[in-house]
């Protein structure tokens, strides 16, 4: 954790005895932090007090006492707050996504039964076939369960059963599936993985029914309607009202940001599952190093944006352009290179699931997985058969068996960070091992991944009826709107109190148009986030690559309408 040394050190400053809650203490553990939970707390009054330092210089500010008294107190409260729910929050969002592998791992446990009928096995080529906490709990409760007559699986379920209820009736069909009759046992196996995939398919309606009230709040309070306001501004001016910009920097570049992230944080909190992309790291040979040139782009990209708008558009707008365009071009550059490393892995992914039926058939008619593995990659399209292609290919030439022929040294996906691709290379490994038997399991599988596939489709589907909107008004309506309501407001300023002494009342419309494009250059940089955590899990290469296009967007568009308005209305 990359804030702890910060933590310690402002742990430090606030000596005092507090008091740690068993939450606190429980949610360090689940995110493997090496803080104490004494630490956290006092790190969070003594961040309070020394924000009090800064804030005593708004005091300077043309507000009213009792404004910026309120404000001093709510901030330093809100900070001292934020550290010390930090880990819980922190805690809750990698608790969902690590729940989205559950459908994952107890379809690995119901596809090795279907070749040997024995819980214990099953379980732990699971838990030895994943990663993340989920694998990794389930290890731990394996490991405890050595030497007794349980399995591990039933402790792991009650672990876990106040976040995913249809995991312990999961857990007990596998348990009652050892014993079953051979006749029983593939029906008692497809529950226990039908069990995983309504329940997942049931919490996700169930959230998004809860959440579509909250965001259309969101999207009307925290968008629309202070957007719209802005062209309310001359009207203070007109009944003799004298406006700062003060007040607008206050209200929509601290309040309207904060309220935003907490309201966000709040939603993706309560997120039951998500299905984050394939984990890609720099270390990925398709990852280039090349860093350094990466950001000039970012560089050249705000400089000619700058230049452009000095010479074409409203001068006072050049550092919102630069600002805009740097910004978005710099974090699409840094991270294309894993966004399309991701783009592979899905194509690969892609026709996983007939390639499994046609290995499976073979197989269940005799055939040598081997054999099937080379048809395979005759027989199927695109990355995938590619795929299948290489492997087979290694395998020829340096025999070396399925496994290693897929995730070897030499391995066709070695450098492709698929878990189900993986999980299919380990569980085809093991269908040569077993021979002809094993067809069905293979068969199985396809019929798993289709399902899991069908339902991640439609969760996602659910959630765009929501998330859709969010980004949309980031990249295109936020700034439409924005600029034209400070176009109107700057027209009316100048027509109806051109001349007028009630002019030195009015917020100058250069200074009312940076307050709102800073505005809404940073609703790409909360709503963008939101909309993909949402669908996806917490990403930092997807959400920095998509919050950079949505600036990319949104920059130009302002601008664009606060020119075209004022030169079409003029």
């Amino acid at each position: 954790m990359r804030l702890e040394p910060a933590v310690r050190f402002l742990a430090r400053l606030y000596p005092s005895d507090v008091t740690v809650s068993d939450d606190l203490v429980d949610s360090l553990a689940f995110i493997e932090s090496d803080l104490e939970g004494e630490t956290v707390v006092r790190a969070g009054y003594a961040t309070g007090i020394v924000a009090l330092l800064p804030l005593c210089g708004l005091f300077l500010a043309p507000l009213p006492l009792s404004a910026t008294l309120a404000v001093i107190l709510a901030t330093a409260l809100g900070l001292i707050h934020t550290v010390h729910t930090a880990p819980q929050i922190a805690a809750a969002i990698r608790r969902t996504e690590a729940l989205g592998e559950t459908p994952t791992l107890i379809g690995r446990a119901v596809l090795r039964m279907q070749i040997e009928p024995t819980t214990e096995r099953a379980v732990r080529f699971a838990a030895d076939t994943g990663e993340g906490p989920l694998a990794k709990s389930l290890d731990g409760h394996i490991e405890r369960a050595n030497g007794t007559p349980q399995s591990g699986l039933i402790a792991f379920a009650t672990e876990w059963v106040a976040w995913f209820p249809a995991l312990r009736r999961s857990a007990y069909l596998l348990e009652t599936a050892q014993d079953a009759p051979d006749g029983d046992r593939g029906r008692t196996l497809e529950r226990a993985l039908g069990a995983i995939l309504t329940g997942t398919r049931d919490q996700m309606a169930t959230f998004t029914s809860a959440i579509r009230g909250p965001a259309t709040g969101l999207y009307a309070f925290g968008v629309l309607l202070p957007l719209a306001l802005v062209a309310l501004v001359p009207a203070g001016a007109i009944v003799g009202y004298a406006v700062s910009v003060w007040p607008f920097v206050f209200l929509y570049n601290l309040v309207l940001p904060g309220t935003l992230i907490a309201a966000s944080i709040w939603m993706l909190s309560r997120r039951p599952v998500a299905f984050p992309p394939p984990t890609v790291t720099r270390d990925h040979p398709d990852v280039p190093e090349r860093l350094p040139l990466r950001l000039t782009w970012g560089v050249a990209a705000a400089v000619v944006a700058f230049v452009f708008t000095a010479l074409l558009g409203p001068r006072y707008l050049a550092p919102i352009a630069a600002l805009g365009m740097g910004l978005g071009v710099t974090l699409m550059a840094l991270f294309h290179p894993i966004v399309a490393v991701r783009n592979h892995v899905r194509a690969v992914e892609a026709h996983l699931v007939d390639a499994l039926y046609l290995i499976g058939r073979q197989v269940t008619e005799g055939r040598a997985v081997e054999s099937a593995v080379a048809l395979a990659a005759d027989r199927v399209p695109a990355e995938t058969g590619a795929v299948f292609a290489t492997a087979a290919g290694v395998d020829r030439r340096l025999h070396v068996g399925v496994e290693a022929a897929f995730i070897g040294e030499y391995g066709a996906l070695r450098d492709v960070p698929s878990p189900r691709a993986h999980s299919m290379a380990r569980l085809l490994a093991i269908a040569a091992t077993e021979g002809q038997p094993a067809g069905h399991a293979i068969v199985s599988m396809a019929d798993h991944l289709e399902e899991l596939q069908a339902v991640e489709r439609e969760t996602r589907r659910q959630l765009s009826m929501v998330t859709d909107t969010l980004e949309h008004t980031a990249s295109f309506f936020a700034p439409l709107i924005g600029g034209s309501t400070v176009a109107l407001a700057a027209l009316m300023a100048e027509h109806v109190l051109e001349g007028d002494e009630m002019a030195e009342a009015m917020v100058p419309a250069t200074d009312l148009g940076i307050v709102i494009g800073v505005y809404v250059l940073t609703l790409c940089l909360i709503l963008t986030p939101l909309s993909l955590a949402l669908r996806h899990g917490l990403d930092r290469a997807m959400i920095g690559y998509y919050a950079g296009r949505s600036l990319v967007f949104a920059t130009p568009i302002y601008i664009a309408t606060v020119t075209l308005i004022g030169v079409f209305i003029t």
